[in-house]
């Protein structure tokens, strides 16, 4: 087994890093990584329903569609992240409870009553510290989870705050816990970097053929490569989700706007705007001028500087349209 620690908070280049060992390496894996504050969205998810893009814009937080489904998580540099990445024909029967024993297996050792609960969840006294999720690859299997260990919550409570009513989709949904750091449990403190110290020294215990891999030259140019195709791009990370339709009413110095969009593959198929205000130009040209673009707020708004939105929407600003768009 290679044993392999990140030196990168770039959420991309990680998740980048996850799929390059699937892909390229022959032997079983383990990676440790940190991430910059970010929305890790699953495969099968509509991203724009899962964050609060007004806060995520705000706080410039990073959101990556990674590989496994399940639900969004938020990562920050108070959060560690393991993967195990496995032969298939060796543990096509495992679940979730054989890749984080180990984990549970440090924390109880650190005297905490750590215990795995659910479908795929590790909790203290009934609250979640780790989501886990797992995916079948090109004959492999890829299990990781989250490592809440000193995160700050309000902040992931507020990039993960979304309101529903906006969204009509069957995007899988997250669904959200009561969540704690594994910090606040722990009777003697102990820095991140020494929690991350014994959960990588006791994997490598675990298997006694694993040995420390340092990526190479070669490897980080091959994950950079997929950061720059998949992994940093708003195909992937937005233009991936599922069919969705999008409803949102504002209040403006106009009057009231409710925009209504049908959006597929991250496109906006088909706009209708209604309300009451005023115009001098007909409705549906805006309509259709919003028609196929991205449904990505520096795209939209971009294009929306280009024309004189007060020509169909009287007195409404383009940042102010912009809020009944997301």
């Amino acid at each position: 087994m290679l044993c392999i620690r990140s030196n990168t908070l770039d959420p991309a280049f990680n998740l980048a890093t996850e799929e390059f060992l699937l892909d390229n390496k022959a032997d079983e894996c383990f990676y440790l990584y940190i991430n910059r504050p970010s929305i890790i969205v699953g495969r099968h998810q509509n991203s724009l329903a899962e964050i609060n893009v007004d806060y995520v814009k705000k706080n410039n937080i990073d959101v990556v569609r990674r590989l496994s489904g399940g639900g969004a998580v938020f990562h920050d540099p108070g959060n560690l992240n393991f993967s195990f990445i496995m032969n298939k024909e060796r543990n096509n029967t495992e679940g979730f409870k054989k890749y984080t024993r180990p984990i549970l297996d440090v924390l109880i050792s650190l005297g905490l009553d750590a215990k795995f609960e659910g479908r795929n969840d590790l909790t203290i006294d009934g609250k979640k510290f780790s989501g886990n999720a797992k995916c079948l690859y090109n004959d492999k299997i890829l299990q990781h989870g989250t490592l809440l260990f000193s995160s700050k919550l309000p902040d992931l409570s507020n990039a993960l705050k979304v309101n529903p009513l906006k969204f009509q989709d069957k995007a899988v949904k997250s669904v959200r816990s009561r969540v704690t750091n594994i910090s606040e449990h722990l009777k003697q403190p102990i820095t991140l970097a020494r929690f991350e110290n014994l959960i990588f020294d006791h994997v490598r215990s675990l298997y006694p053929d694993s040995e420390i891999y340092n990526l190479s030259d070669a490897d980080i140019a091959a994950i950079n490569k997929l950061v720059e195709d998949k992994y940093g791009t708003w195909d992937w990370n937005f233009g991936s989700s599922p069919q969705y339709n999008f409803q949102k009413g504002i209040k403006t110095n106009g009057g009231f706007i409710e925009i209504n969009l049908e959006v597929q593959k991250g496109r906006i198929e088909k706009a209708k705007i209604f309300g009451d205000f005023f115009n001098s130009r007909d409705i549906n040209e805006l309509e259709n001028f919003l028609n196929g673009m991205p449904h990505d707020p520096q795209h939209i708004k971009e294009k929306l500087n280009s024309i004189q939105l007060d020509h169909y929407l009287e007195n409404v600003s383009v940042e102010h349209f912009m809020e009944g768009l997301f």
